[in-house]
């Protein structure tokens, strides 16, 4: 409502009130527009169509030579994660037959937020298809591990369940 004594409507504060709320709204829309399209988001792998692209024989073939080996991992995890702490994993392979499987272990530490911070480990034999190693996760937050195993020409792969890193106890 205009008062008697002022007849313009954009001098009254309830107004002008109205127009800063209605420009600040805006203005905090455009810097995130800004944000968004100037800062590149790690969550998803901008080669995510092409990278480790295979055909479906190939993808088929290689699920098929998975089944055939059915090796079965067993792998002991530890209680806590702590961030920049050297943690130790026992995996265990075993063949179709129930016979320990001895090769090469390498653990690809993943982390879909940041594949910068990806890294691999290699795990050493102690015995006849048990392996250990150390993890060292430098960021906090969800991971996962991806286990290869080589044996001849013989090659393994099992991936974990995600997991959470804690920055402490």
């Amino acid at each position: 409502m205009i008062s008697q004594e002022q007849k313009s409507g954009f001098r009254n504060p309830w107004v002008l009130s109205l127009v800063g709320l209605i420009v600040l709204v805006l203005a905090v829309n455009a810097t995130f527009i800004w944000y968004a399209t100037h800062n590149k988001s790690m969550l998803v792998d901008r080669e995510y169509k092409t990278k480790d692209r295979k055909t479906n024989a190939e993808m088929l073939s290689e699920l098929g030579t998975q089944q055939a080996l059915a090796w079965q991992t067993t792998i002991k995890k530890p209680k806590a994660l702590v961030l920049n702490q050297p943690t130790m994993y026992e995996i265990s392979v075993l063949d179709k037959e129930g016979k320990p499987v001895s090769g090469i272990m390498e653990v690809e530490a993943y982390r879909a937020a940041d594949a910068s911070k990806d890294f691999m480990t290699p795990f050493k034999e102690v015995s006849t298809g048990n392996y250990q190693g150390y993890v060292t996760f430098p960021l906090k937050g969800y991971w996962e591990l991806h286990i290869h195993l080589k044996r001849g020409n013989d090659e393994f792969t099992v991936d974990t369940d995600r997991f959470k890193v804690e920055e402490h106890i």
